[in-house]
């Protein structure tokens, strides 16, 4: 297996990295690849999807995943299926819809792969009821830092399973999943759209269907002030079949060359505006395509080159349901006041604590906002980091990519648990990360 020297770019367009790259087509090749790796650090690297610099390692070694994407065993009976890291949400999607089934949980892109997915224990639309991915992984396999593989689960080395489930792949390279589906068929959601004219409006919307939803979300308005402070759309859904349901799938593709000054307070309010009013006052009921509903962006190829060649950071937090309505209104005023422009402000619920000690969710709201790159977004962001500690949330590995190591050790308070699984399986440190370095993951000093 022979090795390049590639520049990886984060999804955000933020972070670059000059890496050697081994693409490994069978999982018995990790092995070598792991050994192979220089000094500087070794991390996995899937599809790029990734916002931030937690898959890159400057002057490291990236294992991509991406030919590692076979279905390895799937069980009718018991709703499990076995599969390699490199397998997307699309091709899993595809594979278990014709069979009766579907993905437990479904994120925001379908191109994410399941390997990204655990160490990142993404999320969906049905938290509140269905939980993070963690929740529906039976078991792993991971390649450790001397080239062994070795089984983790709930019962089987459960330390190295919660340290690997939403820990940003420095405990090994995931050679394949077990993993347990949801027993139901679906080509379809059918969706209720409420237009919602304040924050109070949103919070009450969602206390009502948290609970009662499979799936929820919200559109926000980031741009909005005063009275009209957290204005938007919401969503509940339900999946359903129909055979005979036909849809017209519309695909836009970026160019390379995107116009930094279109993406201005005013452009972006306009469009705002229009995506607002596209909702009656009465609200609307719709049947939306599967994929759609849930991957919407995946309709617009590149869709990140709309930010320019300065690229956007994506800020997400999560805030505890006691202080969510004060957090959120503080960190939208923020935002609005900045004037930093987004077109993707989403307002969800959260049902429940992620089993891995890095994992992001837990009971409460979360709300994500793209940033475009400008001088003074660090700034903002690191005064959101502040509003969110204020308010006892944390901010997802996933999105970041300015968070502070103080603000990191006080959000996750099972660090210390992390970094004891880390000394036991990887004292050398050979898996790391610019992420990893930035936030001292490995440095508990």
């Amino acid at each position: 297996m022979r090795a390049s020297e590639l520049q990886l770019t984060s999804w955000g367009r933020n972070k670059y990295a000059e890496m050697t790259v081994y693409r490994p087509e069978r999982n018995a090749h990790i092995a070598t690849a792991v050994l192979g790796g220089g000094s500087n650090g070794t991390i996995a690297h899937g599809h790029g999807r990734n916002y931030g610099d937690l898959s890159i390692c400057s002057g490291g070694t990236a294992i991509m995943t991406t030919r590692l994407d076979r279905i390895l065993e799937f069980d009718e009976t018991t709703g499990t299926i076995a599969l390699e890291p490199g397998v997307t949400f699309k091709d899993l999607f595809h594979f278990v819809s014709e069979r009766g089934f579907l993905p437990p949980v479904t994120p925001g892109t379908a191109f994410v792969t399941l390997g990204g997915g655990v160490a990142t224990d993404i999320h969906g639309k049905n938290h509140d009821r269905d939980g993070s991915l963690g929740h529906h992984i039976e078991w792993l396999d991971i390649v450790l830092a001397d080239g062994t593989t070795t089984r983790a689960s709930a019962t089987e080395r459960p330390t190295l399973f919660a340290a690997t489930i939403g820990g940003c792949g420095l405990t090994g390279v995931i050679s394949a999943i077990g993993l347990r589906l949801r027993r139901q068929r679906a080509n379809a959601v059918e969706t209720r759209e409420y237009r919602v004219r304040d924050l109070d409006h949103f919070f009450e919307l969602m206390s009502e269907y948290r609970n009662s939803s499979t799936y929820t979300v919200g559109w926000v308005d980031a741009l909005q002030k005063g009275r009209s402070l957290g204005r938007g759309i919401f969503q509940v859904a339900e999946p359903i079949y129909k055979p005979d349901l036909t849809f017209q799938k519309k695909n836009l593709s970026v160019p390379e060359i995107f116009p930094n000054r279109m993406l201005n307070r005013y452009f972006i309010g306009l469009f705002n505006a229009l995506y607002y009013r596209r909702i009656p006052e009465q609200g609307c009921i719709r049947t939306i395509e599967y994929s759609a509903f849930h991957h919407p962006l995946d309709a617009i190829n590149n869709w990140n080159r709309l930010y320019g060649s300065a690229g956007f950071f994506q800020f997400q937090c999560v805030l505890p349901d006691a202080s969510s309505l004060t957090g959120v209104k503080t960190l939208l005023e923020q935002v609005a006041t900045a004037g930093a422009a987004s077109f993707l402000g989403v307002l969800k619920t959260l049902g429940m604590n992620g089993i891995g000690y890095l994992s992001f969710p837990q009971a409460g709201v979360t709300l994500s906002l793209d940033l475009p790159a400008r001088p003074e977004t660090m700034a903002l962001l690191h005064a959101l980091e502040a509003t969110t500690l204020d308010h006892g949330g944390r901010l997802y590995l996933a999105k970041d990519a300015a968070m502070s190591p103080e603000g990191f050790a006080q959000m996750y308070p099972q660090l210390d648990s992390f970094r004891t699984v880390l000394e036991e399986f990887d004292p050398d440190g050979k898996f790391n990360s610019d992420m990893a370095r930035r936030l001292k993951i490995r440095d508990s000093t």
